[in-house]
């Protein structure tokens, strides 16, 4: 089964959504499932690595993101909200990170099985 996750929300922003959203393409990926994941808006901050672990924080959200990516996961994250959105505009995509576009988010909505977004 393909799965597809859209993250849009900014990495530290005092919830546990992106944090349950990465717990969450891990244990399907740990199930054999296929994980896509796509970040968009405030979440491309995500995969800069600029972007740190803020003090008091328990958890490393972008080495998550770095983790499911060596075990396979495609991570494509939107090209227009590099310069648009989060808090580092302008600062490039770690590794394995893809710069990406909307139309290609669309090619993975239309192939995918199941679609999430947090």
């Amino acid at each position: 089964m393909k799965i597809l996750i859209v993250l849009n929300r900014e990495p530290y922003d005092s919830t546990d959504v992106t944090w349950n959203a990465l717990r969450l393409a891990g244990t399907l990926t740990d199930g054999g499932q296929e994980v896509r994941l796509f970040l968009m808006n405030d979440a491309v901050d995500l995969a800069r690595e600029v972007c740190r672990l803020p003090e008091g924080y328990d958890q490393d959200l972008s080495g998550m993101l770095k983790a499911l990516i060596t075990r396979g996961v495609a991570v494509n994250v939107c090209g227009t909200c590099m310069a648009r959105c989060g808090i580092y505009k302008n600062h490039p995509y770690f590794e394995g990170a893809e710069h990406s576009t909307m139309k290609a988010l669309a090619e993975w909505v239309v192939d995918s099985d199941k679609v999430l977004t947090f």
